[in-house]
Protein backbone atom coordinates (compact mmCIF):
# COMPACT_ATOMS: atom_id res chain seq x y z
CA UNK A 1 0.00 0.00 0.00
CA UNK A 2 3.11 2.18 0.50
CA UNK A 3 3.18 5.27 2.44
CA UNK A 4 0.44 6.51 4.34
CA UNK A 5 -1.16 9.16 2.59
CA UNK A 6 -3.88 11.66 3.41
CA UNK A 7 -6.95 9.88 2.43
CA UNK A 8 -5.48 6.25 4.11
CA UNK A 9 -5.88 8.47 7.20
CA UNK A 10 -8.68 9.53 6.31
CA UNK A 11 -10.39 6.19 5.83
CA UNK A 12 -8.86 5.01 9.22
CA UNK A 13 -9.81 7.82 10.75
CA UNK A 14 -13.54 7.43 9.84
CA UNK A 15 -13.10 3.50 10.94
CA UNK A 16 -11.67 4.00 13.75
CA UNK A 17 -14.29 6.19 14.83
CA UNK A 18 -17.26 4.20 13.56
CA UNK A 19 -16.17 1.55 15.14
CA UNK A 20 -15.84 3.21 18.46
CA UNK A 21 -19.79 3.78 18.18
CA UNK A 22 -20.05 0.44 17.36
CA UNK A 23 -17.97 -1.29 20.85
CA UNK A 24 -19.69 1.49 22.97
CA UNK A 25 -23.45 0.62 21.58
CA UNK A 26 -22.07 -3.78 21.81
CA UNK A 27 -20.43 -3.08 25.76
CA UNK A 28 -24.31 -0.88 27.17
CA UNK A 29 -22.11 1.94 27.52
CA UNK A 30 -25.00 3.58 24.95
CA UNK A 31 -28.59 1.39 25.45
CA UNK A 32 -30.54 0.35 22.17
CA UNK A 33 -34.07 0.37 23.57
CA UNK A 34 -35.63 -3.04 24.21
CA UNK A 35 -33.36 -5.46 23.44
CA UNK A 36 -29.68 -6.52 24.88
CA UNK A 37 -28.14 -7.18 21.46
CA UNK A 38 -25.24 -9.01 23.41
CA UNK A 39 -26.76 -11.58 24.50
CA UNK A 40 -26.26 -14.05 21.51
CA UNK A 41 -22.28 -13.69 22.40
CA UNK A 42 -23.25 -14.08 26.20
CA UNK A 43 -25.46 -16.51 26.17
CA UNK A 44 -25.70 -18.59 23.68
CA UNK A 45 -21.63 -18.51 21.72
CA UNK A 46 -20.44 -18.54 25.44
CA UNK A 47 -22.97 -21.61 26.00
CA UNK A 48 -21.33 -23.60 22.74
CA UNK A 49 -17.78 -22.84 23.68
CA UNK A 50 -18.27 -24.41 26.81
CA UNK A 51 -19.43 -27.39 25.19
CA UNK A 52 -16.69 -27.30 22.53
CA UNK A 53 -14.35 -27.17 24.39
CA UNK A 54 -15.07 -30.59 25.86
CA UNK A 55 -14.69 -32.00 22.44
CA UNK A 56 -18.03 -32.39 21.06
CA UNK A 57 -20.55 -30.15 19.36
CA UNK A 58 -23.73 -28.78 20.46
CA UNK A 59 -25.65 -31.69 19.40
CA UNK A 60 -28.79 -31.36 21.64
CA UNK A 61 -29.23 -27.57 20.13
CA UNK A 62 -30.98 -27.04 17.60
CA UNK A 63 -29.82 -23.40 17.25
CA UNK A 64 -26.37 -24.80 16.25
CA UNK A 65 -26.73 -24.70 12.45
CA UNK A 66 -23.20 -24.11 10.74
CA UNK A 67 -20.39 -26.05 9.38
CA UNK A 68 -17.21 -27.68 11.65
CA UNK A 69 -14.68 -24.84 11.56
CA UNK A 70 -17.11 -22.55 13.38
CA UNK A 71 -16.48 -24.38 15.94
CA UNK A 72 -13.08 -23.06 16.25
CA UNK A 73 -14.44 -19.73 15.33
CA UNK A 74 -16.34 -19.80 18.31
CA UNK A 75 -14.08 -21.37 20.98
CA UNK A 76 -11.19 -18.94 19.91
CA UNK A 77 -12.44 -16.48 22.46
CA UNK A 78 -12.19 -18.62 25.46
CA UNK A 79 -9.15 -19.40 25.07
CA UNK A 80 -7.57 -15.66 24.68
CA UNK A 81 -7.36 -14.08 27.96
CA UNK A 82 -10.17 -11.46 29.14
CA UNK A 83 -13.67 -12.42 29.48
CA UNK A 84 -15.34 -14.29 26.35
CA UNK A 85 -17.47 -11.32 25.23
CA UNK A 86 -14.85 -8.54 25.10
CA UNK A 87 -12.30 -11.06 23.20
CA UNK A 88 -15.34 -11.78 20.98
CA UNK A 89 -15.12 -8.18 20.26
CA UNK A 90 -11.69 -7.85 20.00
CA UNK A 91 -11.34 -10.77 17.28
CA UNK A 92 -14.63 -9.07 15.10
CA UNK A 93 -12.68 -5.86 15.33
CA UNK A 94 -9.47 -7.68 14.21
CA UNK A 95 -11.19 -9.04 11.16
CA UNK A 96 -12.94 -5.50 10.84
CA UNK A 97 -9.76 -4.07 10.13
CA UNK A 98 -8.35 -7.01 8.22
CA UNK A 99 -10.67 -6.17 5.51
CA UNK A 100 -10.48 -2.55 5.11
CA UNK A 101 -6.76 -3.43 4.68
CA UNK A 102 -7.22 -5.47 1.77
CA UNK A 103 -9.35 -3.28 0.38
CA UNK A 104 -7.12 -0.21 0.48
CA UNK A 105 -4.36 -2.72 -0.97
CA UNK A 106 -6.52 -3.84 -3.58
CA UNK A 107 -8.11 -0.58 -4.45
CA UNK A 108 -4.71 1.32 -4.79
CA UNK A 109 -5.88 4.00 -7.43
CA UNK A 110 -9.48 4.40 -5.52
CA UNK A 111 -11.19 4.30 -2.08
CA UNK A 112 -14.38 4.13 -3.06
CA UNK A 113 -14.78 0.13 -1.88
CA UNK A 114 -12.95 0.98 1.49
CA UNK A 115 -15.20 4.13 2.30
CA UNK A 116 -18.39 1.77 1.82
CA UNK A 117 -16.01 -0.67 3.95
CA UNK A 118 -16.22 1.98 6.45
CA UNK A 119 -19.37 4.16 6.11
CA UNK A 120 -22.19 1.00 5.79
CA UNK A 121 -20.82 -1.33 8.14
CA UNK A 122 -21.54 0.82 10.93
CA UNK A 123 -25.08 1.56 9.96
CA UNK A 124 -26.00 -2.41 10.34
CA UNK A 125 -25.82 -1.19 13.75
CA UNK A 126 -24.28 -3.14 16.83
CA UNK A 127 -25.68 -6.39 15.79
CA UNK A 128 -22.48 -6.22 12.88
CA UNK A 129 -20.23 -7.10 15.98
CA UNK A 130 -22.54 -9.35 18.08
CA UNK A 131 -22.54 -11.88 15.39
CA UNK A 132 -19.55 -14.12 13.80
CA UNK A 133 -20.22 -13.38 10.11
CA UNK A 134 -18.11 -10.51 9.77
CA UNK A 135 -14.74 -12.90 10.43
CA UNK A 136 -16.32 -14.95 7.76
CA UNK A 137 -16.90 -12.12 5.25
CA UNK A 138 -13.15 -10.90 5.80
CA UNK A 139 -12.45 -14.89 4.63
CA UNK A 140 -14.90 -13.93 1.60
CA UNK A 141 -13.55 -10.87 0.66
CA UNK A 142 -9.83 -12.14 0.92
CA UNK A 143 -11.21 -15.14 -1.48
CA UNK A 144 -12.57 -12.71 -3.87
CA UNK A 145 -9.65 -10.86 -4.05
CA UNK A 146 -7.31 -13.40 -4.93
CA UNK A 147 -9.92 -15.23 -7.48
CA UNK A 148 -8.25 -13.07 -10.64
CA UNK A 149 -4.64 -14.36 -9.58
CA UNK A 150 -4.17 -17.09 -7.50
CA UNK A 151 -7.51 -19.55 -7.78
CA UNK A 152 -5.95 -21.80 -6.10
CA UNK A 153 -5.15 -19.66 -2.87
CA UNK A 154 -8.77 -18.43 -3.75
CA UNK A 155 -10.34 -21.90 -3.70
CA UNK A 156 -8.44 -22.80 -0.36
CA UNK A 157 -9.96 -19.54 1.32
CA UNK A 158 -13.63 -19.96 -0.33
CA UNK A 159 -12.98 -24.19 1.12
CA UNK A 160 -12.48 -22.24 4.52
CA UNK A 161 -15.10 -20.05 4.05
CA UNK A 162 -17.93 -22.93 3.74
CA UNK A 163 -16.36 -24.35 6.73
CA UNK A 164 -17.52 -21.26 8.66
CA UNK A 165 -20.94 -20.96 7.13
CA UNK A 166 -21.50 -22.32 3.61
CA UNK A 167 -22.23 -19.21 1.68
CA UNK A 168 -18.35 -18.32 0.89
CA UNK A 169 -18.46 -20.70 -1.80
CA UNK A 170 -20.44 -18.82 -3.78
CA UNK A 171 -17.63 -16.22 -4.52
CA UNK A 172 -15.96 -19.13 -6.89
CA UNK A 173 -19.10 -17.97 -9.61
CA UNK A 174 -16.56 -15.68 -10.97
CA UNK A 175 -13.91 -18.51 -11.37
CA UNK A 176 -12.26 -17.63 -15.13
CA UNK A 177 -11.84 -20.65 -17.40
CA UNK A 178 -8.79 -19.44 -18.58
CA UNK A 179 -5.92 -22.05 -18.52
CA UNK A 180 -8.34 -24.17 -15.97
CA UNK A 181 -8.48 -21.59 -13.40
CA UNK A 182 -11.73 -22.86 -12.59
CA UNK A 183 -10.67 -25.85 -12.24
CA UNK A 184 -7.80 -25.01 -10.29
CA UNK A 185 -9.88 -23.03 -7.64
CA UNK A 186 -12.71 -25.39 -7.37
CA UNK A 187 -10.13 -28.56 -6.79
CA UNK A 188 -8.47 -26.30 -3.89
CA UNK A 189 -11.78 -25.94 -2.63
CA UNK A 190 -13.40 -29.02 -2.20
CA UNK A 191 -9.74 -30.97 -0.68
CA UNK A 192 -9.42 -27.81 1.72
CA UNK A 193 -13.24 -28.94 2.75
CA UNK A 194 -12.85 -32.16 3.07
CA UNK A 195 -9.45 -32.14 5.10
CA UNK A 196 -11.22 -29.63 8.02
CA UNK A 197 -14.32 -32.45 7.45
CA UNK A 198 -12.08 -35.55 7.82
CA UNK A 199 -9.88 -33.66 11.37
CA UNK A 200 -13.64 -32.72 12.64
CA UNK A 201 -14.44 -36.15 12.31
CA UNK A 202 -11.39 -37.63 13.55
CA UNK A 203 -10.98 -35.66 16.87
CA UNK A 204 -14.68 -33.99 17.79
CA UNK A 205 -18.02 -35.76 17.73
CA UNK A 206 -21.11 -34.55 16.04
CA UNK A 207 -19.50 -31.81 13.77
CA UNK A 208 -21.87 -32.32 10.89
CA UNK A 209 -25.27 -32.78 13.40
CA UNK A 210 -25.69 -29.40 11.81
CA UNK A 211 -27.20 -30.61 8.46
CA UNK A 212 -30.33 -31.94 10.10
CA UNK A 213 -30.95 -28.51 11.95
CA UNK A 214 -30.71 -26.84 8.77
CA UNK A 215 -32.53 -28.60 6.59
CA UNK A 216 -35.32 -27.77 9.13
CA UNK A 217 -35.67 -24.55 8.93
CA UNK A 218 -38.69 -22.63 7.67
CA UNK A 219 -39.97 -18.79 6.55
CA UNK A 220 -37.93 -16.67 8.93
CA UNK A 221 -40.19 -13.32 9.83
CA UNK A 222 -37.26 -11.22 7.86
CA UNK A 223 -36.71 -13.30 4.52
CA UNK A 224 -38.31 -12.35 1.43
CA UNK A 225 -41.01 -15.51 1.38
CA UNK A 226 -42.44 -13.37 4.89
CA UNK A 227 -43.77 -10.53 3.39
CA UNK A 228 -46.89 -12.61 1.51
CA UNK A 229 -47.59 -13.30 5.23
CA UNK A 230 -47.07 -9.78 6.64
CA UNK A 231 -49.51 -8.27 4.01
CA UNK A 232 -51.99 -10.96 4.77
CA UNK A 233 -51.73 -10.48 8.45
CA UNK A 234 -52.26 -7.10 7.98
CA UNK A 235 -55.06 -7.46 5.73
CA UNK A 236 -56.96 -10.35 8.35
CA UNK A 237 -56.48 -12.68 5.00
CA UNK A 238 -53.60 -14.97 6.72
CA UNK A 239 -54.38 -16.91 10.02
CA UNK A 240 -51.20 -18.16 11.13
CA UNK A 241 -48.76 -17.21 14.12
CA UNK A 242 -44.91 -16.23 14.54
CA UNK A 243 -43.21 -17.98 16.62
CA UNK A 244 -39.84 -19.13 17.25
CA UNK A 245 -38.46 -22.62 15.34
CA UNK A 246 -35.33 -23.88 15.16
CA UNK A 247 -33.55 -20.70 16.50
CA UNK A 248 -35.25 -17.93 14.77
CA UNK A 249 -38.52 -16.60 14.56
CA UNK A 250 -40.78 -17.89 11.82
CA UNK A 251 -44.24 -18.11 10.34
CA UNK A 252 -46.03 -21.23 11.28
CA UNK A 253 -49.60 -22.01 9.85
CA UNK A 254 -50.93 -22.47 6.04
CA UNK A 255 -49.16 -21.92 2.87
CA UNK A 256 -45.49 -21.69 5.33
CA UNK A 257 -44.43 -25.16 3.70
CA UNK A 258 -45.24 -23.93 0.17
CA UNK A 259 -43.25 -20.82 0.26
CA UNK A 260 -40.44 -22.54 1.61
CA UNK A 261 -40.37 -24.97 -1.31
CA UNK A 262 -40.89 -22.01 -3.28
CA UNK A 263 -38.00 -20.60 -2.02
CA UNK A 264 -35.81 -23.38 -2.46
CA UNK A 265 -36.79 -23.17 -6.18
CA UNK A 266 -35.43 -19.65 -6.51
CA UNK A 267 -32.80 -20.85 -5.08
CA UNK A 268 -32.10 -23.59 -7.77
CA UNK A 269 -33.09 -21.47 -10.63
CA UNK A 270 -30.58 -18.53 -9.36
CA UNK A 271 -27.57 -21.40 -9.78
CA UNK A 272 -29.33 -22.00 -13.23
CA UNK A 273 -29.18 -18.92 -14.11
CA UNK A 274 -25.36 -18.36 -12.71
CA UNK A 275 -24.61 -21.62 -14.97
CA UNK A 276 -25.90 -20.19 -18.13
CA UNK A 277 -24.15 -16.96 -17.30
CA UNK A 278 -21.03 -18.63 -17.52
CA UNK A 279 -21.65 -20.49 -20.66
CA UNK A 280 -22.88 -17.20 -22.20
CA UNK A 281 -20.06 -15.01 -20.71
CA UNK A 282 -17.12 -14.29 -22.68
CA UNK A 283 -14.99 -11.48 -20.60
CA UNK A 284 -12.75 -12.38 -17.48
CA UNK A 285 -11.43 -9.85 -15.51
CA UNK A 286 -10.82 -8.73 -11.72
CA UNK A 287 -14.36 -6.86 -12.13
CA UNK A 288 -15.96 -9.62 -13.73
CA UNK A 289 -14.96 -12.36 -10.82
CA UNK A 290 -15.74 -9.46 -7.96
CA UNK A 291 -19.13 -8.24 -9.75
CA UNK A 292 -20.11 -12.33 -10.13
CA UNK A 293 -19.58 -12.95 -6.92
CA UNK A 294 -21.31 -10.41 -5.10
CA UNK A 295 -24.27 -11.75 -7.64
CA UNK A 296 -24.29 -15.35 -6.60
CA UNK A 297 -23.85 -14.28 -2.72
CA UNK A 298 -26.99 -11.81 -3.34
CA UNK A 299 -28.96 -14.28 -4.72
CA UNK A 300 -28.29 -17.03 -2.90
CA UNK A 301 -29.65 -14.10 0.08
CA UNK A 302 -32.14 -13.01 -1.76
CA UNK A 303 -33.74 -16.36 -2.05
CA UNK A 304 -33.23 -17.53 1.30
CA UNK A 305 -35.73 -18.47 3.79
CA UNK A 306 -33.76 -16.52 6.44
CA UNK A 307 -32.57 -13.26 6.33
CA UNK A 308 -30.90 -12.49 9.32
CA UNK A 309 -29.41 -8.62 10.33
CA UNK A 310 -25.96 -10.21 10.21
CA UNK A 311 -26.62 -11.35 6.30
CA UNK A 312 -25.94 -8.01 5.17
CA UNK A 313 -22.71 -7.98 5.98
CA UNK A 314 -21.80 -10.83 3.41
CA UNK A 315 -23.23 -8.21 0.56
CA UNK A 316 -21.37 -5.41 1.98
CA UNK A 317 -17.74 -7.40 1.80
CA UNK A 318 -18.78 -7.92 -2.13
CA UNK A 319 -19.85 -4.76 -2.78
CA UNK A 320 -17.10 -3.51 -1.29
CA UNK A 321 -14.49 -6.02 -3.08
CA UNK A 322 -16.78 -4.48 -6.62
CA UNK A 323 -15.92 -1.04 -6.00
CA UNK A 324 -11.97 -1.62 -5.60
CA UNK A 325 -12.23 -2.43 -9.45
CA UNK A 326 -13.00 0.37 -11.66
CA UNK A 327 -14.70 -1.66 -14.28
CA UNK A 328 -17.13 -3.33 -12.58
CA UNK A 329 -21.10 -2.90 -13.56
CA UNK A 330 -22.02 -3.40 -9.70
CA UNK A 331 -21.40 0.42 -8.17
CA UNK A 332 -25.47 1.16 -8.32
CA UNK A 333 -26.28 -2.47 -6.42
CA UNK A 334 -23.01 -1.68 -4.12
CA UNK A 335 -24.97 1.95 -2.71
CA UNK A 336 -28.21 -0.34 -3.16
CA UNK A 337 -26.90 -2.30 -0.87
CA UNK A 338 -25.26 0.50 1.73
CA UNK A 339 -28.82 1.73 1.92
CA UNK A 340 -29.72 -1.51 3.04
CA UNK A 341 -27.63 -1.50 5.76
CA UNK A 342 -29.70 1.10 8.04
CA UNK A 343 -32.91 -0.18 7.13
CA UNK A 344 -31.55 -3.22 8.71
CA UNK A 345 -30.75 -1.21 11.57
CA UNK A 346 -34.59 0.01 12.02
CA UNK A 347 -36.22 -3.59 11.61
CA UNK A 348 -33.75 -5.01 14.13
CA UNK A 349 -32.68 -4.13 16.53
CA UNK A 350 -34.90 -0.76 16.95
CA UNK A 351 -38.26 -2.23 15.58
CA UNK A 352 -38.33 -5.34 15.86
CA UNK A 353 -41.36 -5.74 18.15
CA UNK A 354 -43.11 -4.33 15.59
CA UNK A 355 -42.21 -6.92 13.15
CA UNK A 356 -43.03 -9.33 15.63
CA UNK A 357 -46.94 -8.23 16.28
CA UNK A 358 -46.62 -8.07 12.06
CA UNK A 359 -48.17 -4.07 12.54
CA UNK A 360 -48.03 -2.39 9.38
CA UNK A 361 -45.05 0.20 10.52
CA UNK A 362 -43.31 -3.57 10.62
CA UNK A 363 -44.74 -4.86 8.04
CA UNK A 364 -43.21 -1.69 5.82
CA UNK A 365 -39.54 -1.73 7.58
CA UNK A 366 -39.30 -5.08 5.95
CA UNK A 367 -40.94 -4.41 3.26
CA UNK A 368 -38.37 -1.15 2.14
CA UNK A 369 -35.48 -3.75 3.01
CA UNK A 370 -36.55 -6.75 1.42
CA UNK A 371 -37.77 -5.38 -1.84
CA UNK A 372 -34.75 -2.91 -2.01
CA UNK A 373 -32.47 -6.42 -1.97
CA UNK A 374 -34.73 -7.64 -4.19
CA UNK A 375 -34.16 -4.65 -6.49
CA UNK A 376 -30.63 -4.73 -5.72
CA UNK A 377 -30.47 -8.54 -7.06
CA UNK A 378 -32.41 -8.09 -10.26
CA UNK A 379 -29.98 -5.00 -11.55
CA UNK A 380 -26.98 -7.54 -10.41
CA UNK A 381 -28.06 -10.34 -12.79
CA UNK A 382 -28.99 -7.58 -15.57
CA UNK A 383 -25.54 -5.93 -15.44
CA UNK A 384 -23.69 -9.32 -14.87
CA UNK A 385 -25.89 -10.40 -18.38
CA UNK A 386 -24.35 -7.50 -20.10
CA UNK A 387 -20.79 -7.66 -19.32
CA UNK A 388 -20.25 -9.03 -23.18
CA UNK A 389 -22.57 -6.39 -24.48
CA UNK A 390 -20.23 -3.78 -23.13
CA UNK A 391 -17.08 -5.33 -24.01
CA UNK A 392 -18.42 -5.48 -27.49
CA UNK A 393 -18.68 -1.74 -26.99
CA UNK A 394 -15.29 -0.84 -26.01
CA UNK A 395 -13.87 -2.92 -29.10
CA UNK A 396 -15.78 -1.04 -31.20
CA UNK A 397 -17.35 -2.12 -35.05
CA UNK A 398 -14.06 -2.60 -36.84
CA UNK A 399 -12.63 -4.58 -34.36
CA UNK A 400 -12.14 -8.35 -33.95
CA UNK A 401 -15.10 -10.26 -33.06
CA UNK A 402 -15.60 -12.13 -29.66
CA UNK A 403 -12.74 -14.17 -28.02
CA UNK A 404 -13.71 -17.95 -27.44
CA UNK A 405 -14.64 -18.82 -24.03
CA UNK A 406 -11.41 -19.35 -22.66
CA UNK A 407 -9.86 -16.42 -23.41
CA UNK A 408 -9.51 -12.95 -21.60
CA UNK A 409 -10.87 -9.65 -22.70
CA UNK A 410 -9.13 -6.91 -20.62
Amino acid sequence: MGILTSSTVRVWTGWTLGRVLLVTVALGVLKVPHTDVASDVKVIYQGWAEVLRTGTFPMDDVTWQYPPLAGLLILLPLWLPGSYFVMFLVLVAVCDAAALLMLLRAGRGSRAGAWLWVAAVPLLGPTVYCRFDLPVTTVAIAATLALPGRSRWAGVLAGLGAMLKVWPVLVLAGASPRRHAAWRAWTACLVTCAAVCFVAAATTHGAFSFLGFQGSRGIEIESLGALPFYYGSVTGLWQGKTAMHYGSLEFLGPHVDAMGLTMLGLTALSFCFLLLWRWHNRVWTAATAADAALTAVLLFTVTSRVISPQYVIWLLGGAAVCLTARATRMRPVAWMLAAAAPLTFLEFPLFWGELVRRSVLGTSLISARDLLLLAAAALACVRLWRTNEDAELVRGPSAAPPARPSATVR
